[in-house]
């Protein structure tokens, strides 16, 4: 008897990888056949391949509405959805989402159900002007041919269930964090390894920065910080793990800054987990965030997190007792916090960011997932 399919539609397959991998496992043991559509980067990124689902289209998605791209990537998958029969269609992203709910309209009618997760709406309370004019139309639209629509912080919660379509609207707590992998320590020999690699002294105070150089995840700030911070400590030093579009000019400006010594940009890492586990404290400064992963992740270590004020930060760092809220472009603040944290030892907030993270483990989200999958299911019937 051929296995019933579940379709997963993200902009690009890291997306697939970092957040979803949890829910093909479980998918896979209710005995559905799992299928992904989405560009492949991995290996232009990582050198990775996707491989736990049972198939893999690769369909050029661009993240902009406006690409030309994106009319070749709706025949593709219009192609794939009318071949497949889906029982479930799961979107993620706004042009995945876009273009499956568009397509999915017509497979509604047979019984296709229509998942869509936001991961973080463009439109929110202090975002530009042109968010609204642009995304907020197309969100209300599409919301219409949406089963279940998923938000993953409170404020795009109670826009979507006052202001959108959908049949069903839930809030699930993020994508969920691995909270053993990262709160497990590492031993003596890798910590001591790691910090000949990263050449770290003794009596250096280390900052971890982990997220994609863009504009949105707005390194600068950090950079501009460190440059006031290292005169009055000069053994601080900040690593910044990730890729992206700035590495260049942020590697000029570093070096303009006479900062080589106390920046560096250590591209894409596989071992975050154990690079957190010799950090003292870790930034985020990004001007939007859904609910941000390099946060829950900080947080199940036990690390210090200072973080601008969005709404996926102030999600998870509710109060001063589980960490710092800085606000966005507001480098005084962002300096004053980061002396705070060199000269005090935060002990109590490591414990209350270990204890608040706890409702947003791997575990935990996936028994919301699978409420509203099963909900979906028995309204098939």
């Amino acid at each position: 008897m051929e296995k019933e399919k579940v379709l997963l539609v993200a902009t690009v397959q890291s997306h697939i990888c970092q957040f979803h991998l949890p829910l093909i496992d479980w998918l896979h043991s209710q005995g559905y056949e799992v299928h992904v559509a989405a560009k492949n980067n991995l290996k232009e990124k990582h050198g990775l391949k996707l491989e736990t689902p049972d198939k893999v289209f690769e369909v050029p998605f661009e993240r902009s509405p406006f690409k030309k791209e994106n009319i070749t990537a709706y025949k593709m998958l219009k192609k794939i959805i009318e071949e497949n029969h889906y029982k479930i269609i799961h979107c993620n992203t706004p042009m995945g989402g876009i273009l499956a709910r568009l397509i999915g309209k017509k497979q509604r009618k047979k019984g296709t159900k229509i998942i869509y997760t936001a991961h973080g709406f463009h439109f929110f309370k202090g975002a530009p002007l042109k968010n609204w004019i642009i995304y907020y139309p197309i969100e209300k639209y599409f919301s219409k041919f949406t089963d279940s629509l998923i938000t993953i912080n409170d404020e795009d919660y109670e826009i979507a269930k006052n202001k959108l379509k959908a049949k069903h609207t839930y809030l699930v707590n993020g994508v969920g964090v691995n909270i053993q992998k990262f709160s497990m320590p590492i031993e003596e020999k890798e910590k001591q390894a790691l910090q000949k690699e990263l050449q770290i002294q003794n009596d250096d105070f280390v900052f971890i920065s982990i997220g994609e150089l863009n504009t949105n995840k707005n390194h600068i700030m950090q950079i501009k910080a460190m440059e006031e911070v290292t005169k009055k400590y000069p053994n601080v030093k900040l690593f910044i793990l990730g890729n992206g579009t700035l590495y260049e000019e942020y590697t000029k400006i570093i070096k303009e800054k006479g900062l080589e010594n106390n920046i560096k940009l250590l591209g894409y890492r596989s071992d975050v987990n154990k690079i957190l586990q010799i950090a003292n404290a870790t930034m985020t400064t990004s001007k939007r965030e859904g609910l941000p992963v390099n946060v829950m992740e900080a947080m199940s270590a036990g690390v210090p997190v200072i973080a601008t004020k969005n709404r996926g930060n102030a999600q998870l760092i509710k109060n001063k007792q589980t960490g710092f809220l800085v606000d966005i472009d507001n480098v005084e603040q962002l300096i004053n916090v980061m002396y705070e944290v060199i000269e005090n030892d935060e002990e109590t907030i490591k414990e209350n960011a270990k204890e608040a993270i706890k409702s947003y483990s791997i575990e935990e989200v996936m028994k919301q997932l699978q409420y509203i999958y099963e909900k979906e299911i028995e309204e098939q019937k």
